[in-house]
């Protein structure tokens, strides 16, 4: 909920999973999100981001590692990553 000035004024924002699309409830205290820095061509970081968030389901199934790597596999090619 937003007011008139167009700040946001709900008290809890659920995040959604990257890797399954899964609404991440409050109670879903195994999950993660995680920042993976972006590098210029020299290898320096630029200081900029993407932010995945992975729910404990994708965890408990061990699959967090594959997820995450399909993610960044796809968004890098966004940022122009190497």
């Amino acid at each position: 909920m937003q007011n008139e000035e167009g700040q946001n004024m709900d008290l809890y924002i659920p995040r959604k999973c990257s890797a399954t699309n899964r609404l991440i409830t409050s109670k879903d205290h195994a999950s993660v999100q995680i920042n993976v820095g972006h590098l210029d061509e020299t290898g320096r970081y630029t200081g900029q981001f993407s932010t995945f968030a992975l729910c404990g389901f994708v965890r408990a199934q061990g699959d967090a590692d594959g997820a995450l790597d399909r993610l960044w596999q796809k968004k890098k090619v966004e940022v122009r990553q190497q």
